[in-house]
């Protein structure tokens, strides 16, 4: 697999959400952009999930759990909160992504 391009789509600060755009994702290789996108933002992988058409995985950033989900219909890749923390963490991950995604 090429190297996979991530691009930020949107943030919805009040929904507790990070979306990015993945180009090229279907669902032969989301499993592995998933684990890239994990490895770019320094995240752990704690449970991992398949369906027919959507990946959901558990991840621990800097001590907080989050869903990622990754749906390869759309090419779409998205970090969810689970509950009330994770706001600043979403808040720096945008910001972070903004800069290092610029640059790739």
């Amino acid at each position: 697999m090429d190297k996979p391009r991530f691009r930020l789509s949107h943030f919805d600060a009040n929904e507790g959400r990070l979306v990015l755009a993945a180009d090229g994702m279907d669902f032969d290789n989301a499993e592995a952009m998933l684990d890239r996108f994990c490895q770019l933002i320094d995240a752990n992988a704690q449970d991992k999930q398949t369906d027919a058409d959507l990946h959901t995985w558990l991840v621990d950033f800097e001590g907080v759990t989050f869903m990622l989900k990754a749906e390869h219909y759309s090419a779409s890749v998205w970090l969810e909160r689970l509950g009330k923390e994770g706001d600043e963490e979403l808040l720096f991950l945008h910001r972070w992504l903004s800069r290092q995604l610029a640059f790739s």
